[in-house]
């Protein structure tokens, strides 16, 4: 027990110290780049945070835990944007802007419903895998397409830190978050094994775990004033587990769900509760504590669907 509390502690001084890297580098591109810190967030940003749960759903293929890679996804998916903004928002005031909640809360919706639909039969084959891949790779290149650049090349601000550095930098940042969120997970996992709970329970409560790396960033973005890639973090993870991580695992290898009651109304409240929040902040603009505690309590009957 001793070996999984300090993972727990260790993992969390990682993902604290490599989220600020992380975000630091990120903005030092986007302003240097001329790419909006939104865009920044919602892609490169979100992927590398993501890539636990893009490593789970490979392996989980591969060794047959159909189960748990589902119910990982869901815990992820469902607790970034319920806990995760509801933290953010309890800690400082969290604004949307409806054109954005609008343009990816879309995406999400979509991108979640594409996965119900998926589990819905049991199983999701690697051809469906591949076109969810796709469907992914479209959509970045959709949006940037349109998002992408915000700045002319005239009004880029010049960073005083070449790109290589800054690719260092960026680099390192993201692998503290993935080392830090590894320990944190492991350690969680450990302590679930030994209680001997089921494994929609240890999959919610990993993915609570690889949540945790979008909580920390998104809250060192507002630290430094760049509230933009916290938002584009949790809303482009939503996006990237359901549709990319899901379906990048189906694609290596067949997923099988053995429970595919327990997969739908997970999967189904994921989506309800996301719903509820997309329509709250384009509603409200702004989440202060009120709305912060509301998402908090969203994210609670996650641990009863199952």
């Amino acid at each position: 027990m001793l070996y999984e509390l300090g993972g727990l502690f260790g993992g969390l001084l990682l993902l604290v110290y490599g989220s600020d890297r992380t975000v630091d580098s990120a903005s030092a591109f986007a302003h240097a780049l001329g790419v909006s810190t939104l865009f920044i967030g919602i892609t490169i940003v979100a992927v590398g945070s993501s890539l636990p749960e893009i490593a789970t759903s490979i392996y989980g293929s591969v060794y047959d835990t159909g189960d748990f890679v589902i119910a990982h996804i869901v815990g992820s998916a469902t607790s970034q944007i319920t806990l995760g903004i509801g933290v953010l928002a309890l800690t400082a005031s969290l604004t949307f802007e409806r054109r954005t909640v609008y343009r990816y809360g879309t995406a999400m919706v979509a991108a979640m419903a594409i996965m119900l639909v998926a589990v819905w039969g049991g199983r999701i084959s690697r051809l469906l895998g591949a076109v969810m891949v796709v469907l992914y790779a479209f959509f970045l290149l959709f949006r940037f397409e349109h998002d992408g650049y915000r700045q002319s090349v005239e009004s880029r601000v010049e960073s005083d830190r070449s790109v290589p550095r800054l690719t260092v930098q960026f680099v390192v940042g993201i692998a503290m978050v993935i080392v830090g969120g590894h320990l944190l997970i492991t350690g969680a996992r450990g302590v679930a094994v030994e209680l001997g709970v089921p494994w929609y329970l240890l999959g919610v409560v990993t993915g609570l775990g690889t949540t945790i790396p979008e909580i920390a960033i998104g809250a060192s973005s507002i630290y430094h004033d760049e509230e933009s890639i916290a938002v584009g973090t949790l809303l482009g993870s939503n996006i990237t587990d359901p549709l990319f991580s899901l379906g990048i695992g189906a694609a290596v290898g067949t997923i099988a769900i053995s429970d595919p009651r327990v997969a739908v109304v997970g999967t189904a409240y994921m989506l309800a509760a996301s719903a509820t929040v997309l329509l709250l902040a384009y509603w409200r603009e702004t989440f202060g504590r009120a709305e912060g505690i509301l998402c908090v309590l969203l994210y609670l009957p996650t641990y009863l669907v199952g």
